[in-house]
């Protein structure tokens, strides 16, 4: 199969090609476990700085303690910051997750926000965090440009921009909007598992015959 040509050939490329190596739903996919849209946002926030897996340790404890927005606004803060201690920076956290539930207790009757301008004026909620619950709590489209998708999309020479909005932007003319968020994910899980950081194990990648980094890093 002869190499894609463009930025865009490569993303639809590697869309094609990690949709067969990680199958499945937006939900499936996320490593951050959930039930709704704001257990979604509570953990994606807590997420920050730390591993899916240490956050997972934790939620269950917080949520079965505050299970909706109105519990969360009204909690002592000394409290949530005991039960999130392990994923660190846990006074900021704290401040951001009980922040947040006010804010959807006094601004969007309890619930998650659906619209973009609306969720990143909550505290706490930027793209990235509202992208991803837009895509797998929600239904909607979301591309998330975290740590592993920059590199990755460096890498594939998918994109040459370093601010993740761009990114994120340049990658929506690539990707079909009801595919951004699983594009994302894999992209994600692919960054995990096989494209690291430091060493890539580039012998084990499926995108390797057509990455332009392959073997030229680590």
């Amino acid at each position: 199969m002869a190499r894609p040509r463009t930025a865009a050939g490569r993303a639809r490329r590697t869309h094609e090609r990690l949709a067969r190596e990680y199958p499945g739903t937006a939900a499936d996919l996320c490593e951050l476990d959930h039930r709704n849209p704001f257990e979604l946002l509570t953990a994606t926030i807590m997420s920050a700085q730390t591993t899916d897996v240490r956050v997972n340790m934790v939620t269950p404890h917080l949520f079965a303690r505050y299970p909706d927005a109105a519990a969360l606004a009204a909690a002592d803060p000394l409290e949530v910051e005991e039960i999130i201690r392990s994923t660190g920076f846990y006074r900021n956290k704290t401040k951001s997750i009980i922040g947040m539930a006010n804010a959807l207790n006094d601004r969007f009757g309890g619930e998650v926000p659906t619209r973009m301008e609306d969720f990143v004026t909550v505290p706490g909620v930027g793209r990235k965090t509202a992208n991803v619950v837009r895509s797998v709590a929600q239904g909607l489209p979301g591309l998330p440009v975290d740590t592993h998708v920059l590199r990755l999309s460096h890498r594939l020479g998918i994109t040459a921009e370093t601010d993740p909005v761009k990114v994120e932007r340049q990658l929506n003319t690539m990707v079909p909007a009801s595919e951004r968020g699983l594009f994302s994910l894999r992209v994600i899980l692919h960054g995990r598992r096989v494209c690291f950081a430091r060493k890539p194990a580039c012998e084990a990648c499926v995108l390797a015959d057509f990455c332009p980094s392959a073997g030229a890093v680590g």
